[in-house]
């Protein structure tokens, strides 16, 4: 009876966190759509209006590594309430907020809460889950929540700014956050960390918060001034200086926060450079769709939104029901080969896409596609990434897995961003028409981001295919979990025709 009782237990502690996830991912799509409303009522100028997104990405990408690592010496329950208790408070803060630097205030208090809970989650999932087919079924949900997130943030922010306002983007956190975080005290074990009796290495600690905000920040910034203005390169030479003295500290330190015996673990390191190549084609596909919708063929928001399903229900079905199986019969590196291949071709796909087409049929297939690929993906490459881990360590496994996401993501996307804007403002300079230059842009950018797609393929199917374990026949061995965060939504402001 106790069992069954421990049982019922885990599962509904299962669905307390990957609602946490789901109100992070959601987080970062959700505020593209009101930011015209946004931009009016509180008088933002266009260039300042970056900041409602970036804001939250720069604290969050830049918090993750030591949120992570608190989790294991503090205690991942705590880190996940303490978590929860700052983004709940920031969202009320945002939906509150009459001014736009209260606002922009509000939003990297956002980032920082949202930080704090992505970066445990994972850790306990895989504590919880320890048997393989259990886990594959734990995390097949966290992929969902995980990776679908940005397209219900669209179908959800659209719905509400257009039947209500914009504040309630915001508001919607509050009673998701509360009604998590009780359900979060009671399922969750206590969990007492591996404790500071070694003292704790705030300077690395420090150093590696410092280093990581100032390369997000570098990353996200190129849309808005270009890849050689001081605006990018500052805080990326800094963020390269200040990595070089972290990793000084932590080779000194005797607790440090990022102990370098975890650089060793080349299956964590190898799964998380193809997750990071990975994401650049996802968002290329996710807020380059976006802006395709909306500025070439004049989808409301609502309307993008509702576009998204296809990707939404399709990653729905692999990730939930299809790609365990899948996984347990042929093995997770044919899986994913396939589930990379077919993402190029959804990329392709989107490659078709002209300034006069409707959506069917080749943006709807692009998006199946992509949700084919991201189905049979994302979960294999985190059972990879955690298989060596040892249970010290997993909570900074877990910040690492996301920070390859979120770095990969800002930087992924700020090249893409560039790439299509630059060559949008050539084809305009030679003639062709507004919609032409903007779907040229778009274009090559989808060939860049299929390009990302096949180099992970090739990754996949040479060096990491050797970390990827080899489980009894009978379990389903294919934990799927998806990386945290999906963000970076400034595209949104700065991919226009300049004059």
């Amino acid at each position: 009876m106790q069992q069954l009782s421990d049982n019922r237990r885990r599962w509904l502690a299962l669905i307390t966190v990957c609602l946490a996830q789901l109100m992070i991912t959601v987080d970062t799509s959700i505020v593209n759509v009101a930011l015209p409303q946004i931009q009016h009522d509180l008088h933002f100028s266009q260039s300042s209006l970056t900041w409602v997104v970036n804001a939250f990405l720069v604290t969050f990408g830049s918090f993750l590594l030591l949120a992570g690592r608190l989790g294991d010496l503090a205690g991942r329950k705590r880190v996940l309430l303490a978590g929860l208790t700052v983004f709940t408070v920031a969202s009320l803060l945002c939906g509150i907020a009459d001014s736009s630097g209260l606002l922009i205030g509000a939003r990297f208090l956002q980032g920082v809460g949202a930080a704090m809970q992505a970066s445990v989650i994972l850790a306990i999932i895989v504590t919880e889950f320890p048997e393989p087919e259990e886990r594959a079924k734990a995390m097949s949900a966290w992929v969902f929540a995980s990776v679908a997130g940005g397209s219900l943030g669209l179908l959800l922010g659209g719905a509400l700014t257009q039947l209500l306002n914009w504040h309630w983007i915001f508001f919607v956190n509050i009673p998701i956050g509360l009604a998590v975080g009780m359900a979060s005290r009671v399922l969750i074990p206590n969990d007492r960390g591996i404790g500071f009796s070694e003292g704790i290495d705030w300077l690395g600690s420090l150093l590696v918060t410092v280093a990581l905000a100032a390369a997000v920040y570098g990353f996200v910034e190129p849309p808005t001034y270009g890849w050689g203005s001081l605006h990018t390169l500052g805080p990326l030479a800094l963020a390269l200086v200040l990595l070089t003295a972290f990793v000084g500290v932590e080779n000194r330190h005797p607790n440090p926060i990022f102990p370098l015996r975890i650089l060793k673990l080349h299956g964590l390191m190898l799964s998380c450079a193809a997750r990071g190549l990975l994401v650049t084609g996802v968002y290329a596909m996710f807020f380059l769709g976006s802006l395709y919708l909306e500025k070439v063929l004049g989808y409301g928001a609502l309307d993008t939104g509702l576009a998204f399903l296809p990707y939404t229900v399709t990653l729905a079905i692999m990730s939930l029901v299809v790609n365990r199986r899948l996984v347990a019969r042929f093995g997770s590196v044919p899986v994913m080969a396939v589930g990379f291949a077919v993402g190029v071709v959804g990329m392709l796909m989107l490659r078709l896409a002209g300034a006069h087409a409707g959506f069917l049929p080749f943006p709807f297939l692009a998006f199946v596609c992509m949700g084919l690929g991201i189905g049979n993906t994302f979960g294999p490459l985190t059972m990879i990434a955690l298989a060596e881990v040892p249970p010290r360590d997993a909570g900074l496994a877990s910040g690492i897995v996301n920070v390859s996401q979120q770095v990969a993501g800002a930087l992924g996307l700020a090249l893409l961003a560039t790439i299509a804007t630059s060559h949008s403002a050539s084809l305009s300079r030679a003639g062709h028409g507004v919609d032409a230059s903007l779907v040229g842009g778009y274009h090559l950018a989808y060939e860049f981001g299929a390009g990302a797609l096949v180099v992970a393929l090739i990754l996949v199917v040479t060096v990491l295919r050797k970390h990827a374990p080899r489980p009894a026949p009978e379990q389903v061995p294919n934990p799927q979990s998806a990386p945290a965060s999906q963000p970076l939504d400034e595209l949104e402001v700065n991919v226009e025709i300049p004059g």
